[in-house]
């Protein structure tokens, strides 16, 4: 823990941000690949604990750290060797729940597995709650649960229990979706809901689930609720919900629910609604962006504020003479240019846990004592990235070529046209990209380049009309829109027209080949990361893998069927159009992007007779995850780009 700050301090402290200016200094590779000091915290209930998970150096491991604000001691938690945690869940005073965990590189952090772990804040009494523990030396494992959990909701009024969504995989050709109720201290679980299929269950602070939503075949949302507790499931009212209804929490009375809410395809709005009357009131809500959460104030407290977060992040006080929202409004002039979020309270409403960042800063978490009116560091997450050094990220907005408007980031140090990399998002459909600190964006603008983000079509966070905007637009829409943003930056005078190369990871990686493809002349060089270069070859992979019905629906309404069409559009079939140096990066174990896609897209490119410059990784997934693979990745890609759109080269 760090020294105490006044919010006078913060004040202090925080004009100095406004007086930031560029540095010139070039930083290390190491220093943007190297790992956080801390993923994420949490305080718990009582306020005597934080819990941390924290990567081991090497970033092999990720542990749990238990803090006692109190003492000043921190007890460090082990849950088997080169294994990660995440999603850290305070069930009682001293009991956590944690997910087993993987890193998945381009998810910048861990990412659950599916298992659970329960553990006392001691670390004596630790055990899997959920997960699949195999028989040894003929003796029946404990946990035999073949499926995929998550904890789904503290009952704070019980504590210790919890609801756990468990999505079984052997009850049946298509999964069942169980609701257990959990007591996470002793293990014991009883099964108090089920659905056949895929199913979204949202409860109500007693734990009774309230909303139910599963999919047709056609894979469109069926919502179902009940209007008292102890009813059989009906359909939903269109009243209250149209389409979709997520994100629910229901006040004390549990009758009122707060929830975000969709009647079409537009964008998502915040709504109050009262079950008994059928009843709903707009809280907010905007035509072009939806909103992405809710804030909340308070231990189990209701909404106090929206975010929407597709293009400028900006938040919307829908109780503003909440005592919640004049503090998180107070907090928020203290740290000029960030982002505030509330993450945890305690019971008794003294001690806030929040943390602030922004596209300069990864981030920093505190510890705000509202009997004090005291905050305390807890910890930075990348401390020795100062933000002062940064580059701005800017929010953009174009008009493309078919009326509509399309947001974006630019990033760069300083003004005037720059050599420009544009990279594009994975996915491609319901990601987009957000107002945050980005590597790879910080990374290049630090070496003297401009960094161009378009959220194109089939782009999430805009509703899903925009989403469906893209389907079946692989090579042709989302490029499109790509493109136009790139002339757009030309004409804006903040990009260079003779030095620009594309670089994208997964869906990225085939559109940093596929831009060149389609834009002869516009181009220097291309990288692609991880990508899939060979639509044909993809779909015949993930068929002979096994892939799920919903899933190959997804494809075929999203991508398309037809080979001869997808060949059309896949780098390896177009390779003779590809008349830019081309640098290919993979690891050796990606089960998303199959390593023969990097195979055939190699092999392509030697056959015409330009040969990709190339790192294969070994051990390294979909996105690498060991800091010195992502390093080695950073000079290589550095090296790349100065040789062909170098800020010092001559055109």
């Amino acid at each position: 823990m760090k020294k105490n700050h006044t919010l006078r301090t913060f004040l202090t402290a925080s004009a100095l941000l406004l007086s930031w200016t560029t540095s010139a200094q070039t930083l290390s590779a190491e220093d943007f690949a190297k790992r956080p000091d801390a993923w994420e915290l949490s305080l718990s209930p009582s306020g005597q604990y934080v819990a941390m998970a924290v990567p081991t150096p090497d970033g092999l491991e990720t542990r749990l750290e238990v803090f006692d604000i109190s003492t000043g001691k921190s007890q460090i938690l082990r849950f088997g060797p080169r294994q990660h945690v995440s999603d850290i869940t305070w069930t009682a005073d001293d009991q956590l729940v944690v997910a087993r965990a993987e890193l998945e590189p381009l998810k910048a952090r861990p990412s659950t597995q599916g298992e659970l772990y329960s553990t006392d804040a001691k670390g004596k009494k630790q055990d899997v709650l959920f997960g699949y523990v195999p028989e040894r030396e003929g003796k029946r494992g404990k946990r035999n649960d073949h499926g995929w959990s998550v904890l789904a909701k503290v009952i704070t009024r019980d504590p210790g229990m919890a609801l756990v969504n468990f999505l079984c995989w052997d009850c049946g050709e298509e999964p069942d979706t169980v609701i257990f109720k959990v007591d996470t201290r002793t293990g014991a679980r009883k099964e108090v809901e089920r659905t056949k299929g895929r199913a979204l269950y949202q409860f109500d602070e007693t734990g009774e689930a309230r909303f139910r939503t599963t999919w047709d075949d056609n894979d469109e949302p069926v919502q179902y609720y009940r209007r008292n507790r102890g009813e059989p499931w009906t359909l939903l009212p269109k009243s209250i919900a149209g389409r979709l209804i997520y994100g629910v929490h229901f006040a004390t009375d549990d009758n009122t629910a707060y929830a975000l809410i969709t009647d079409a395809l537009e964008p998502a709005q915040a709504y109050r609604i009262d079950l008994q009357e059928g009843t709903r009131t707009k809280l907010a809500g905007n035509p072009d962006v939806a909103v992405s959460d809710f804030v909340y104030g308070g231990f189990g407290g209701d909404p106090i504020a929206v975010v929407y977060d597709a293009y400028a992040p900006s938040l919307q006080y829908i109780a503003p003479e909440s005592e919640w929202s004049k503090l998180h409004a107070g907090l928020m002039k203290s740290f000029p240019g960030h982002m505030l979020s509330f993450n945890s309270f305690s019971r008794d409403g003294t001690k806030v846990l929040f943390s602030v960042w922004s596209d300069r800063d990864s981030g920093s978490y505190y510890i705000y004592d509202r009997s004090t009116q005291k905050a305390q560091k807890v910890v930075d997450y990348r401390p020795w990235l100062k933000p002062e050094a940064m580059a701005q990220m800017r929010p953009i907005e174009f008009t493309n070529r078919s009326g509509q408007k399309i947001f974006g980031f630019y990033t760069a140090n300083g003004t005037g046209p720059k050599p420009m990399v544009v990279m594009a998002h994975g996915g491609p459909f319901g990601i987009y990209d957000t107002w945050s600190f980005r590597d790879e964006a910080q990374f290049l603008a630090n070496r003297g380049y401009a960094v161009l983000q378009v959220n194109y079509r089939g782009s999430g966070g805009r509703g899903e009309a925009f989403t469906q905007a893209g389907w079946l637009g692989w090579g042709t829409t989302i490029q499109d829109d790509i493109t136009d943003g790139v002339r757009w930056a030309i004409e804006q005078q903040l990009a260079d027209p003779e030095r620009i190369c594309t670089f994208g990871a997964s869906f990225g990686g085939y559109s940093a080949l596929m831009q060149p493809i389609l834009n002869p002349g516009m181009y220097k060089c291309a990288i692609g990361y991880v990508g899939v270069y060979d639509l044909p070859l993809m779909r015949k992979t993930d068929k002979n893998m096994g892939q799920a019905k919903s899933t190959t629906r997804f494809f075929d309404r999203t991508l398309g069927a037809d080979p001869a069409l997808l060949a059309r559009v896949s780098p390896v079939q177009r390779v003779a159009d590809l008349k830019v140096p081309v640098m290919l990066v993979h690891g050796s174990d990606d089960r998303t992007a199959d390593l023969n896609q990097f195979k055939a897209m190699e092999s392509a490119l030697k056959t015409v007779g330009r040969p990709a410059e190339t790192f294969l990784a070994q051990g390294e997934g979909h996105g690498f995850y060991k800091p010195e693979n992502r390093a080695e990745l950073y000079r290589r890609m550095a090296a790349f780009l100065d040789a062909h759109i170098g800020p010092n080269r001559s055109p």
